[in-house]
C-alpha cells in the first residue's frame, strides 16, 4: 500500500522531471514563440470589440441603458468576432504560461500595447503622439530588461 508520504514524494519527483522537461531554454522559446498568436489574437479581438462598441448608439453603465444597448452588443457581428480572437489569444496564452515562467512570459505580453498603438493608428485613425511613444518605448525596453534577467540564470 502507498502512504500519502510516498504519493507525495511521488508526485513531486515527477514535477521535478517535468520542470526540467519544460524549462529548458528551448522550450521556453519555443513557449515564448506562442505568445505572437496570443498577442496578435488578442489584440485584434480588442480592436473589434472597440469596433463594433462604437456601433452602439449612447452606452452607459445603467441598468437601463445596458439593458437597452444589449441587443446591439449581442447581434453585432464586429462584437462576435472581438470575441473570437479574444479567446483565441486566451488559448495560446495558456499555452506559452503551461510552458514558461509567468515572470517571463507576463512582462513580454506586454509587447502587446506596443501592438494596440499601432493597430489603433492603422485602423481606428487614433493619435500616436510623442508622448505614447515614449510609454511603449519603456515597455519594451522594461520586456528587454526582463528577457536578459532570464538568459543570465539558465
Amino acid at each position: 500500500m502507498i502512504t500519502p508520504d510516498q504519493l507525495e514524494f511521488e508526485e513531486r519527483a515527477a514535477a521535478a522531471r517535468d520542470a526540467a522537461k519544460y524549462h529548458s531554454p528551448r522550450a521556453i522559446f519555443q513557449a515564448m514563440l506562442l505568445l505572437i498568436p496570443a498577442i496578435l489574437l488578442s489584440t485584434t479581438g480588442q480592436l473589434f470589440l472597440k469596433m463594433g462598441m462604437n456601433q452602439v448608439p449612447d452606452f452607459a453603465f445603467t441598468p437601463d441603458a445596458v439593458l437597452a444597448a444589449l441587443p446591439s452588443i449581442v447581434f453585432n457581428p464586429l462584437i462576435w468576432i472581438g470575441f473570437a480572437g479574444f479567446i483565441g489569444g486566451t488559448v495560446f496564452w495558456l499555452g506559452v504560461i503551461s510552458r514558461a515562467p509567468l515572470s517571463l512570459a507576463y512582462p513580454v505580453l506586454a509587447m502587446s500595447y506596443f501592438v494596440v498603438v499601432l493597430e489603433a493608428w492603422l485602423f481606428l485613425g487614433e493619435q500616436v503622439t510623442l508622448q505614447k511613444i515614449i510609454g511603449v518605448a519603456v515597455i519594451v525596453g522594461g520586456v528587454i530588461l526582463v528577457g536578459l534577467s532570464e538568459q543570465r540564470k539558465s
